[in-house]
């Protein structure tokens, strides 16, 4: 698919512009300036035509920022990879030395690059925009990022010098959710992965914000990889940004197949890491516990694998029944191994028995341990099935469903585990009347 980047300096509307253009409020808009800090990618189409879009974060030449340095490289890297460069500056501040610095750097691309001139929201502005032909470009186009005035024209011409392409539906792929606490080594891991700097990467916590997707393929199999801001305790949630960040993270364990929850090994598997468990149970994810950073851990032996990995299963009784890789994002151990499980647990997800097996199964081992009576009542399984849901749902069918606890549920839970492997996925259990 063409690819089209929005740049500019910071704060001068592009998240606003970018949201607009693929109708979702994807990226994180604030009045405070570099909230956008990695290149985020959406898909938007304009007569019949549709394009990759990558909002940028605002480019500074010259700042001693550690986070305005590194998104400056991710511009850059952005600037490469596009086709066509949607310029964006803002009528409310002028011309300022940024935009002229930012202009010389899209002349030397070489690229069709548009000046979108952003915040003319009335007549009156019209003139203020004038102004800008002092850049050194052909032509700019006047426009609204928040009421979207002006966009079409943009667009129309936009199109006309984007490369012809076969597009296809990425919704329909795997959703890979990398989620943790802050700083737990996430936008490392998928670094390490994916073999570029794609994400911004600093020691300071909270330093995504969006979360990202990435187009992955491995092992035969591809999928989104979606790396995530970090979710820290409400209590400890102070700005605005941060909060949006939290529900953006949360939205993407909602929205995905698999969750990989990666946490720091220094710091153990807390409170927090286990709410972030918890809620992927809840949503009937896939999942895959990550211990990161495990090669600053000192005085291993042979015993400490085994030890910390009960520890964990411990916490997460009583769905123990889950894959845990030790890794390092740093010197990219075992991160292979990690994708791998994932992938088998994808697929754990996706399983479906047929009706006759399940029952060829399930029914001798009911017949052996049965429901325990309860007020005289016996209950009696004669029939059971899977549902058609996402994730593995079962329906077990008796004369008095009632009478069927949760430590029976379990017990059905644990052997249909025992002859299939579900290593990974919660599975819900159904009691329903024959």
């Amino acid at each position: 698919m063409s690819i089209v980047a929005i740049v500019g300096r910071p704060n001068v509307g592009k998240s606003t512009f970018f949201n607009r253009l693929i109708q979702r409020r994807e990226a994180i808009v604030d009045a405070i300036s570099g909230v956008t800090r990695d290149r985020h990618y959406g898909k938007s189409d304009w007569n019949g035509k549709e394009f990759s879009l990558i909002d940028t974060g605002g480019y500074v030449v010259g700042s001693d920022d550690i986070f305005e340095a590194e998104i400056d490289k991710q511009v850059e890297l952005a600037i490469d990879e596009a086709d066509a460069i949607i310029f964006m500056v803002d009528v409310e501040s002028g011309v300022t030395g940024m935009d002229e610095e930012v202009a010389q750097l899209l002349r030397k691309s070489k690229k069709p690059v548009f000046l979108a001139v952003n915040k003319v929201d009335s007549a009156n502005r019209l003139h203020d925009a004038v102004e800008f032909y002092s850049l050194g470009f052909e032509k700019y186009y006047p426009i609204s990022g928040i009421n979207g005035s002006g966009s079409g024209d943009l667009l129309d011409d936009l199109v006309k010098v984007l490369p012809e392409t076969e597009t296809r539906d990425d919704d329909e792929l795997p959703r890979f959710a990398v989620v943790g606490r802050p700083n737990a080594g996430k936008s490392s891991f998928i670094n390490a992965l994916i073999g570029e700097e794609r994400f911004v990467v600093t020691d300071i916590a909270g330093t995504t914000r969006d979360s990202i997707d990435t187009k992955y393929n491995r092992f035969g199999f591809e999928f989104n990889l979606v790396d995530t801001a970090g979710i820290r305790k409400k209590s400890k949630v102070k700005e605005d940004l941060e909060f949006y960040s939290v529900m953006r993270s949360v939205r993407a364990i909602e929205h995905c197949d698999v969750i990989m929850l990666v946490f720091d090994a220094t710091r153990g598997f807390d409170g927090q890491v286990q709410n972030i468990f918890w809620l992927a149970e809840r949503n009937n994810k896939g999942i895959v516990i990550l211990v990161n950073k495990w090669d600053l851990v000192e005085g291993k032996d042979n015993r400490t694998t085994k030890d910390f990995e009960a520890y964990i299963r411990k916490q997460c009784e009583p769905f123990t029944d889950v894959p845990i890789v030790f890794i390092s994002a740093l010197t990219k151990q075992r991160i292979f191994k990690a994708i791998e499980t994932a992938v088998e647990v994808f697929k754990n997800r996706s399983r479906r028995i047929k009706t006759s097996q399940l029952n060829d199964i399930m029914l001798p081992i009911i017949q052996t341990t049965p429901p325990p009576a309860l007020k005289g009542k016996y209950v009696k399984i004669k029939f059971c099935t899977q549902l058609p849901t996402p994730h593995p749902c079962f329906a077990f069918f008796a004369n008095l469903p009632q009478y069927v606890k949760e430590p029976y549920k379990r017990f059905l839970e644990n052997k249909l585990r025992e002859h299939f492997d579900f290593t990974g996925v919660p599975v819900t259990i159904y009691i329903r009347k024959k």
